[in-house]
């Protein structure tokens, strides 16, 4: 068991994305499944769908990766990385939400509203905890 599932999860989507593996597959939870369907809304990832898994029907996710066209075929993501962790949480303001690659990158925010990236909490006026940004 692991003291960090986030950080977790983007690990696991980060070396199967190095490996160029098709998909992955990682325990399942709401803020994981949340996390992974903005990742495809945004173009990081291609597909997600939560399944059982195995004989005592574990929740899982199974993440479909996206890459870019070309001779090596790099991941559609550069880089993707946890903010705030266990030891350190990290809260921003909605005027103090750091933007990712000037704009091309695109951070995930936990607010009181759910999770959301932050072009839609600089919108809703609502600031929270910065989960991580992936660019």
């Amino acid at each position: 068991m692991t003291s960090d599932p986030i950080s977790d999860m983007l690990a696991r989507i980060r070396n199967a994305a190095l490996v160029h593996h098709e998909t992955t597959r990682i325990p399942g939870s709401k803020i994981k499944m949340r996390i992974a369907e903005i990742l495809k809304q945004e173009g990081f990832i291609a597909d997600v769908r939560s399944e059982t898994w195995g004989k005592a029907n574990h929740r899982t996710l199974t993440i479909t990766l996206k890459y870019q066209q070309g001779r090596d075929r790099p991941p559609a993501f550069t880089g993707i990385k946890r903010v705030s962790r266990p030891g350190r949480r990290v809260y921003v303001s909605h005027d103090g939400i750091p933007r990712v690659l000037s704009g091309l990158g695109v951070s995930i925010l936990s607010t009181s509203r759910g999770l959301m990236t932050d072009r839609e909490a600089r919108e809703h006026k609502v600031g929270g905890e910065l989960l991580c940004e992936v660019w």
